[in-house]
C-alpha cells in the first residue's frame, strides 16, 4: 500500500510515519517543512507543501492508496480555529479531487461524549488553551460526516496522549472515551499510530469515528 501522510513531522504524524515504515509501507511524507524527517529509507519520499494550496496537494497525493491527515494548525496559533477548519477542508477537497478514496483524519478528544448529550469540549472546566483546537476538530468532524464520496475515518485520541512505548495492546471505542480501571483515558502516541495503521488494514470504521485507550 502506498500512503500519503500529511503533517508527517508533527507529534502524531511522525509516529504514524515511523509505524508505517516499520510495516513496510511506501510512504510520502508531506509537511510545511520536511527537514525534521529522518531520511535514508528507500520507501520514503518527502515533499514540502502547504495544505492551503489544494491544487498542488491534489497532484502530490494522486496515485496513493490512502491519505492520513495528522494536520495541526499549531496550538499557539491565534487563528487556530479558522486555520484548522480551512486546512482540513482543503485536504478533504484535495483527496476527493485526486481520485484517492481512503482518508483517515486524526482529530481531537474534545468531541467525545462524557455524558449523554455532553461532549468534553463543552464541559465546565475544559482547558481554555485547548478550546479553539478542540472545537475546530469537533466542528470539522460534523462536516466530515456529510462526506459521501470518500471512505473516511476520524480518529479521536484518548484524553491523555503522550510519548511512551509501542505495546499494540489497547481497546477501541466509538463516541465515548475508553477508560481503564482507574478511570483514566490514555494512550501513547506510538500505540495511537498502531491503531491508525491497523484501521487502514482492517477498515472497521468506514465513514465513522473511533477512539482508543488502554
Amino acid at each position: 500500500m502506498k500512503l500519503a501522510i500529511i503533517g508527517a513531522t508533527g507529534f502524531v504524524g511522525s509516529a504514524i510515519l515511523n509505524e508505517a515504515l516499520q510495516r513496510g509501507y511506501e510512504v510520502t511524507a508531506i509537511a510545511r517543512n520536511t527537514d525534521k524527517v529522518i531520511k535514508g529509507n528507500d520507501k520514503l519520499t518527502t515533499i514540502a507543501a502547504d495544505v492551503s494550496d489544494s491544487a498542488n496537494l491534489t497532484k502530490i497525493i494522486a496515485g496513493h492508496d490512502a491519505v492520513i491527515s495528522a494536520f495541526n494548525a499549531g496550538w499557539t496559533n491565534p487563528n487556530l480555529y479558522r486555520d484548522f477548519t480551512k486546512g482540513s477542508e482543503e485536504i478533504q477537497q484535495a483527496v476527493r479531487a485526486s481520485g484517492v478514496k481512503r482518508l483517515l483524519v486524526v482529530g481531537g478528544a474534545g468531541s467525545l461524549e462524557i455524558a449523554p448529550g455532553l461532549q468534553m469540549v463543552d464541559s465546565p472546566g475544559f482547558p481554555a488553551e485547548y478550546k479553539a483546537g478542540a472545537t475546530a476538530a469537533r466542528d470539522y468532524l460534523n462536516t466530515l460526516k456529510k462526506e459521501t464520496e470518500l471512505e473516511w475515518t476520524f480518529l479521536s485520541p484518548a484524553i491523555d496522549l503522550y510519548p511512551g512505548k509501542r505495546t499494540a495492546k489497547f481497546r477501541l471505542g466509538t463516541d465515548q472515551p475508553v477508560f481503564d480501571q482507574d478511570g483514566k483515558a490514555s494512550i501513547s502516541v506510538e500505540d495511537l499510530a498502531v491503531a491508525i495503521i491497523d484501521e487502514l488494514e482492517h477498515n472497521r470504521f468506514i465513514r465513522k469515528r473511533f477512539t482508543v485507550g488502554y
